[in-house]
């Protein structure tokens, strides 16, 4: 499966890795690539995390990362699998 990145999520993960590179230069970084690895990993078994609270489509997946979430959409007609957002799990910025 393709996986592509939304505008918004790149932005807001490099909004979250600079705000966390504030405290801990190296943490910034390594939580990007953490985040990254993780995301490789999903056309593996890409409905491995919940269905999304955000959203009533099944195909709308939330993946818990530490206090954040990831959400994705998985389309399996198109073989794709699009990274929507990512927020502090308490403070969505939009429903997908």
């Amino acid at each position: 499966m393709q996986i592509i990145y939304h505008p918004l999520f790149e932005d807001q993960l490099v909004e979250i890795a600079q705000h966390i590179s504030l405290d801990k230069p190296e943490a910034g970084f390594q939580f990007a690539i953490d985040i990254e690895t993780l995301i490789r990993s999903l056309p593996d078994f890409p409905l491995r995390y919940r269905k999304s609270i955000y959203s009533d489509d099944d195909n709308v997946r939330d993946m818990i990362f530490k206090k954040y979430t990831v959400i994705y959409e998985v389309n399996f007609e198109k073989n794709m699998i699009e990274i929507l957002e990512i927020f502090n799990r308490n403070l969505p910025t939009r429903h997908p």
